[in-house]
């Protein structure tokens, strides 16, 4: 004969059974579902660090000019790099988890960046970006080895002469005119096309040491390359604005690197975006601005950072499909 109490008790396990099995249907498809979206949707940061190469890496290398004041500049004395393109480096090296002493720039010439070879000592060495007034070109893009961020800064082609020389109004000006241009760059190409008889150097400063020799008798490159020149002798050296409608737009070379380039393009997109945010405009008020009123009337640069930058998606948390920045 059946005990009523063990009845009762057998009875509730019974329930608790049934609530159990009820609660397990329904908890696998929600987790089934964020696996899925863990699969499907975007890569985590962590994810696009790891696929970067950059997890565990104990310093980020750098490639970068060493010769352009107010861009970058390295000091003769400390070795130490100054300049806009070196605190746009370390914007991006700082969201890309790298403290400041973990950083290491090295000198790179024109030629150098699509190859991502910069110079270390009497050696080349590799580099994990290159921010180095590297203008963005379909050409360029072309190159295996190159791929452009979103723009970091947007400046045009200029003309710096001796001072006391006619106004230059327009690369035609220059004429049979000797000129001098960094080797390989955009500059180069317009120069030659307006029939100056250009000559191609490594280095900016070493086309600007020759034209105050008289060796020649202008220099044509990125404006904001030539500013810092003119704005530390403004009474020997003199801008002229040329009148270009083409602008140059400075890219981050990640050499190849899609997953590197993804997460320099959300440092730059939350840079622009984030309000608080005001790493690019200290830069640019600390070395461009400055160098305005000794290169009138050619503007240096844009001084707001470009906005063509694309709305970098990833996940933040397992159940987000996407997620903004």
């Amino acid at each position: 004969m059946t005990n009523g109490h063990g009845s009762s008790r057998r009875d509730a396990r019974v329930r608790a059974a049934r609530a159990v099995a009820v609660g397990l249907a329904l908890l696998l498809p929600a987790v089934a579902g964020v696996a899925f979206l863990v699969l499907k949707g975007p890569p985590s940061k962590q994810a696009l660090l790891e696929e970067a190469g950059l997890t565990g890496k104990r310093e980020l290398v750098v490639g970068v000019k060493d010769d352009a004041p107010g861009v970058s500049l390295r000091d003769p004395v400390t070795g130490e790099f100054s300049g806009f393109d070196i605190d746009i480096a370390r914007m991006i090296a700082a969201d890309l988890g790298f403290q400041r002493d973990q950083v290491r720039f090295l000198p790179i010439e024109t030629e150098d960046r699509p190859k991502m070879q910069a110079r270390d000592g009497d050696t080349f060495v590799d580099v994990d970006l290159v921010v180095a007034s590297y203008s963005i070109t379909e050409e360029r893009e072309k190159l295996p080895s190159v791929s452009f961020s979103a723009p970091y800064l947007r400046t045009e082609q200029s003309v710096v002469t001796r001072a006391g020389h006619p106004t230059v109004t327009s690369l035609d000006d220059l004429r049979g005119r000797s000129v001098c241009t960094l080797a390989t760059s955009t500059s180069e190409t317009a120069a030659s096309r307006a029939g100056a008889v250009v000559t191609g150097r490594n280095r900016i400063s070493e086309c600007v040491d020759a034209l105050r020799k008289g060796t020649f008798d202008a220099v044509t490159t990125d404006a904001a390359i030539l500013a810092g020149f003119v704005a530390a002798e403004p009474k020997k050296l003199t801008a002229h604005d040329i009148g270009l409608d083409a602008e140059e737009r400075w890219g981050v070379n990640t050499g190849g690197n899609e997953a590197l380039r993804t997460l320099v393009n959300l440092s730059l997109y939350d840079s622009l975006h984030n309000p608080r945010d005001q790493r690019w405009e200290e830069a640019f008020d600390r070395y461009l601005r400055p160098e305005q009123a000794a290169n009138l009337p050619q503007q240096v640069a844009i001084d707001h950072q470009p906005e063509d930058v694309p709305q970098v998606r990833i996940r933040r948390w397992p159940w987000e499909r996407t997620g903004a920045r």
